[in-house]
């Protein structure tokens, strides 16, 4: 008899590529022209800390890579714990972060204990088959302090996969990542209060700030109760 571990199992393999050797091997290569290879932080977050809608306080970094949005967290002041399936990516966000006093580590960021002010996405939601956002939401539910914060980019459907859900377990990966639109956005997350959800503003190459208009960018707050 299957468990619902045994079950999980199969479906991540349904869905694969999806795991740290994968990942370890897109990061192996830094000179790649991979548009998040960058040190600048999304425009979304430096706006949000900018304007005080994100104030210093615990952040977790969800699928940080090589780091770029947690470094610049920890230089505005927040204490950081940035995580990531790939050790390639953690190795890298190291050596860029080093004195800053980030917490990296190397594992499943839906395993994650504590509790945080602000968990940040910057592009692992878009990358997990559908199966693991229940794990992604149980995350959310435990480890978001009530008022706090929930901030994230993702693809658009028209970047990302728009097939539905069960099709992509007939095929071999993801296609590069899911997509969704705002509507669907809103009903995954739908326990938590909208207080943005947008098109990631286009920055130009000069820009201090990365913006991708081929991704959302969404943040959410979890309400007292």
């Amino acid at each position: 008899m299957r468990t619902i571990d045994d079950v999980m199992a199969l479906l991540d393999e349904l869905s694969a590529p999806c795991g740290g050797d994968w990942w370890d091997r897109f990061y192996a290569d830094r000179s790649r022209e991979v548009p998040f290879f960058v040190t600048k932080p999304d425009e979304n977050l430096a706006g949000h800390v900018e304007r005080g809608t994100l104030v210093p306080g615990r952040a977790l970094d969800v699928g940080c890579g090589p780091g770029r949005n947690a470094i610049f967290l920890a230089r505005n002041g927040f204490q950081v714990d940035a995580v990531d399936i790939s050790a390639t990516a953690i190795r890298w966000a190291e050596e860029r972060a080093e004195g800053l006093g980030v917490r990296f580590r190397h594992g499943d960021a839906l395993a994650t204990e504590g509790s945080y002010d602000l968990i940040y996405d910057s592009g692992c939601f878009h990358h997990l088959p559908p199966h693991r956002r229940v794990g992604y939401l149980a995350l959310l539910d435990r480890a978001l302090v009530p008022g706090g914060h929930f901030a994230l980019t993702c693809f658009t459907s028209e970047e990302g996969t728009a097939v539905p859900d069960a099709d992509l377990y007939q095929r071999s990966g993801l296609s590069g990542g899911v997509g969704y639109t705002p509507d669907e956005l809103r009903w995954i997350f739908q326990d938590l209060a909208e207080i943005d959800l947008r098109r990631m503003t286009e920055e130009p190459p000069d820009s201090p700030r990365f913006g991708r208009s081929f991704l959302w960018t969404a943040l959410f707050r979890k309400d007292v109760q």
